[in-house]
């Protein structure tokens, strides 16, 4: 990756932020992915109100894995959606480090 199609951000994921060093075309997409990856740990956290943060993150890459699982095609549809849960993965992976 050249230094001129990368660029520098901070996300935030359930309250917490990550500085990630990204391609400059991705952007949209990963501020889109842990918008989508923030309201589902909101959605979990109001279903389980007695579970840390860290358990609603594990319940949203649950979800996303048994959809991915399901999906089980490789329509470009589905690719977007593989993209995207490897920078979700990617993420996470940078949480728990």
């Amino acid at each position: 990756m050249a230094v001129s199609d990368t660029r520098q951000i901070t996300v935030l994921i359930a309250g917490r932020p990550y500085p990630l060093k990204i391609k400059a075309d991705d952007e949209a997409t990963i501020r889109q992915i842990v918008k989508d990856v923030n309201e589902k740990v909101n959605q979990f956290q109001l279903t389980y109100p007695n579970r840390d943060k860290q358990d609603c993150l594990a319940l949203v890459l649950l979800t996303y894995a048994v959809d991915l699982f399901k999906a089980g095609g490789a329509s470009t549809q589905e690719q977007d959606q593989l993209q995207q849960l490897s920078q979700i993965e990617k993420l996470l992976d940078q949480l728990l480090e």
